[in-house]
This record gives C-alpha cells, sequence and structure tokens, in this order.
C-alpha cells in the first residue's frame, strides 16, 4: 500500500483553503488545515508533518513566525503560498527558512509538483548509491547525509541540491542564472539573490569545508576541491 503523505495548509482565507484542502485530498493526501497562526503553531507542536504551507499573512502569530518555530522543531518542506510578491518579502522567506515561495495567484499543479519534489528531496527518494568522499566531506546520496570530519551536517533540501550541483560542477565557473536554472527549476520566477542567501547557508553549515565554494566577482560561484 503506498504511504500516505500528511500535510498541514495554514491559510486564513477560508475559499482558498477548501479548494487547496479538497485538491490535496484528491492527489492522495492527508491534510490538516489551520485558519491562522495561532493552530498552525499548536498543531505543529503536536504533530509530524511530511510538508507544510503556510500564508504570511494570518491573524495571531504571522507565517514568518510560524516558520521559525517549524526550523526551531525538525526538518520538514515549507512553501510559503502568499500575496507578499516584493523582492525583500521573497528573500526574506527564503532566509527564514522556507524551501519555495509562491506568490498568488497560483496552479495547484504547480503547487502539488513543488511538494511532491520537496518530499521526496527531504526523504532521499531521488537519488540511490554508495558513499561519496571529497576530502573532509562525506556524502551519502541516499540518505541526502553528510558529514564534515565525521560531524554530521544538518542541510535544507535546496542547500543539499546546490551543494551536489556545484560539486557536480567542480572548477567550473556556474552564473547566478545557472544555478536558479537546475536548482530551482525553469518555472522559478524569483531572484537570483535567493542563490546567495542560500549559498551563504550552505557555507555556514558546512564550516570548516566552506573554502570549496569559491565566490568568482561578477561571475558566481565554484567549487574547488583541496589542492
Amino acid at each position: 500500500m503506498e504511504e500516505k503523505y500528511k500535510i498541514l495548509l495554514a491559510e486564513d482565507e477560508r475559499g482558498l483553503r477548501d479548494i487547496v484542502s479538497l485538491f490535496l485530498r484528491k492527489n492522495g493526501f492527508d491534510v490538516d488545515t489551520a485558519s491562522d497562526g495561532n493552530e498552525a503553531y499548536s498543531l505543529v507542536e503536536n504533530n509530524r508533518y511530511d510538508a507544510i504551507i503556510l500564508d504570511i499573512m494570518m491573524p495571531g502569530r504571522d507565517g514568518k513566525e510560524v516558520c521559525r518555530f517549524i526550523r526551531s522543531m525538525y526538518d520538514v518542506p515549507v512553501i510559503f503560498l502568499t500575496a507578499l510578491g516584493k523582492e525583500k518579502d521573497i528573500v526574506e522567506g527564503y532566509e527564514i527558512g522556507a524551501d519555495e515561495y509562491i506568490t498568488k495567484p497560483f496552479s495547484t499543479k504547480l503547487l502539488l509538483v513543488k511538494i511532491n519534489a520537496l518530499i521526496k528531496r527531504y526523504r532521499g527518494l531521488l537519488v540511490k548509491g554508495g558513499k561519496t568522499v571529497i576530502d573532509e566531506i562525506m556524502i551519502e546520496p541516499a540518505r541526502r547525509y553528510v558529514t564534515v570530519n565525521g560531524k554530521e551536517v544538518t542541510l535544507a533540501p535546496k542547500e543539499y541540491d546546490l551543494m551536489m550541483y556545484l560539486i557536480d560542477n567542480k572548477n567550473i565557473i556556474l552564473t547566478r542564472d545557472q544555478i536558479l536554472d537546475k536548482v530551482w527549476g525553469m518555472e522559478y520566477e524569483g531572484y537570483d539573490r535567493a542563490v546567495d542567501t542560500h549559498i551563504k547557508k550552505l557555507r555556514a553549515a558546512l564550516g570548516d569545508a566552506s573554502y570549496h565554494i569559491q565566490t568568482v566577482i561578477k561571475s558566481g560561484y565554484v567549487w574547488k576541491n583541496r589542492q
């Protein structure tokens, strides 16, 4: 029997909440709904979800506060579904910890694709294989498990995908546009500053191994192995 994934949808607009939750249920998901941030906060405290969809402008705690709380609890795909479409809002959303940022109006089919892709990435279903060792870094692709000098490193899906794309193209300078196309996808309509934000997070997570990611002024980024 195929596993049924559990989704939390936090959206204060009842009509939209009903439409999206019904669509997700028809596509095989188990869906909990919340009409405000306080309800979402409580549900996250007491349940384990495979993906969480958050409106930002909700009564009570807003989506940003809920997202920060989620990140303090456990790793789970978080998608912001919001009317806030300015660059500063999108950049802030990714900096807070969102994996995807979808602005209203939106396609439910696109939302479904993104949810499935994120769940697969988090669960390590996209790739299989043994261990890869790059200097002080060890990677187990099947589990998306990473260590640096033997210590486990926790990476969000976008950070892991970004690292692997850089590694797969080591010694090649990659522009922000190339990275957006490959890591975020051709349908991404955001801003290239998202790349810089995730590079910063990836470097922080890698710690002693962050030197592998080098900035090329006015060009982009390049992965270099130890000489």
